[in-house]
């Protein structure tokens, strides 16, 4: 059988996803689940050598892309046999590709994505989808349009953890919920925020392809130990910042469990901002129209990062072991709370009231090797892009709201901030000349 007919018959295999925010997975019909999948990954280093090893069981690996030759050469080393580049637009020049893996810092997330999903290859694309709010909307329609099997790498949507919060929600136990809290520690020790950026000028390392790391940013001279490797996320040509960064994991059982809608108002309050990087620290709230489950006047979110945390006194339990938690969620209902985080199943408060309440933990799914599947036509994945890109502009608009220090009033339908057309700039990005990408630019 021909490469180029196995990746058709793979792409004609999955469904229309349905585009709402409610987090219906995508649903494939069946095609050959015994047939290994020829797999490229855009970006082989951090968390883009994970999503390589975690995709790659059992499957083959055709391609790889870092634009730093050093991570680029230990990718090699995996997998021999896949063709080698620095330049993603030359990897998908290749014929024989099913599907793609999108590890980059966040501004190449949606130009990788949208380049390989007007071809029709799958994708599995890290948190945060992409780097603006237009481009997530971008990504989501033409997922659906080309009916691509897609899942967004926010890998605790699939752990016992979040998966039992969402059916504990679900069942009622805490009754409708009127708000949650969500927050983190970062950016803390993890990268730098809240600075000016720097000046001057460093040589390139001969293993890092600058331009091709600046993509479709605005052109920045190199300067060491400031943005690659990690340190991107800080700046806002490059990065989302601590929302976005992790948001998409803090907010999704929320989205997820109460079948949000997008938000109607977004404000924030800040540390002092400064124009490149964003704040030290951040609290956004987010207003949402009822749901079935949630007060029927409607709903809040409220995000924390930078060290800000929810007020103790919403706990009532002063030695309740959650208040330490670096990252977590806390859903505030009329007959009851919940508390979960990464790494403890969801405890009811307050505790007494809940004591014979015995939780049975829902199993873990492979989040990684669950997109492998439905690409052979296997099952479904469970944050496909028509869930995960209103989830991500969801997470976005907060950055919105930062960067503007205004509220936004938010018209979804016509993606616009109805009271501010300031908000035009940052809701959709200009592309630097020579990088304009089809659909997006």
């Amino acid at each position: 059988m021909q490469k180029l007919d196995r990746r058709q018959m793979l792409k004609s295999s999955a469904a229309a996803m349905v585009a709402v925010h409610t987090g219906v997975p995508s649903r494939v019909r069946a095609a050959s689940p015994n047939e290994r999948l020829n797999i490229a990954c855009v970006g082989v280093g951090g968390k883009g050598w994970s999503d390589m090893q975690e995709t790659s069981v059992g499957q083959n690996v055709v391609a790889i892309c870092d634009i730093d030759a050093q991570r680029l050469a230990r990718a090699s080393e995996a997998h021999p046999r896949a063709t080698a580049h620095q330049d993603w637009r030359k990897l998908l020049e290749q014929n024989n590709i099913d599907a793609v893996t999108v590890s980059t810092p966040d501004h190449m997330h949606a130009p990788v994505a949208m380049s390989a999903a007007q071809l029709g290859k799958h994708l599995y694309c890290q948190k945060p989808l992409c780097h603006s709010v237009y481009e997530a909307r971008q990504l989501t329609e033409i997922a659906a349009a080309n009916k691509l099997v897609t899942q967004m790498g926010i890998q605790h949507h699939s752990s016992p953890k979040f998966k039992t919060a969402v059916k504990l929600i679900r069942s009622g136990i805490i009754g409708k919920v009127r708000a949650a809290h969500v927050w983190t520690d970062r950016p803390g020790t993890f990268w730098q925020q809240a600075f000016a950026r720097p000046t001057g000028q460093h040589a390139v390392p001969e293993h890092v392809a600058w331009d091709l790391w600046l993509g479709v940013a605005p052109a920045r001279d190199f300067v060491a130990d400031t943005y690659h490797p990690f340190k991107w996320r800080g700046f806002w040509d490059f990065g989302t910042g601590a929302l976005g960064d992790m948001g998409c994991h803090g907010m999704d059982p929320v989205v997820h469990s109460l079948q949000l809608g997008p938000p109607n108002l977004v404000r924030a309050e800040t540390s002092e901002l400064f124009p490149d990087t964003g704040p030290a620290w951040s609290v956004i709230t987010y207003d949402f129209p009822a749901t079935p489950h949630t007060a029927t006047d409607g709903f809040q979110m409220v995000w924390y990062d930078g060290g800000k945390r929810p007020d103790v006194a919403l706990f009532e339990e002063a030695d309740f072991a959650g208040l330490k938690w670096s990252n977590g969620i806390l859903f505030l209902g009329e007959h009851g709370k919940l508390a979960v985080d990464y790494e403890h199943l969801p405890h009811l408060l307050p505790t007494a009231k809940f004591a014979d309440t015995k939780i049975e933990p829902e199993p873990e799914d492979n989040h990684y090797q669950q997109w492998v599947a439905a690409c052979k036509g296997n099952g479904e994945t469970s944050t496909p892009f028509s869930y995960a890109g209103p989830l991500t502009e969801t997470v976005l608009l907060g950055n919105v709201a930062i960067r503007l220090q205004a509220a936004i009033e938010w018209d979804s339908a016509n993606l616009r901030a109805t009271n501010l057309t300031a908000a035009d700039a940052f809701i959709r990005r200009t592309y630097r000349d020579g990088w304009k990408v089809k659909g997006l630019s």
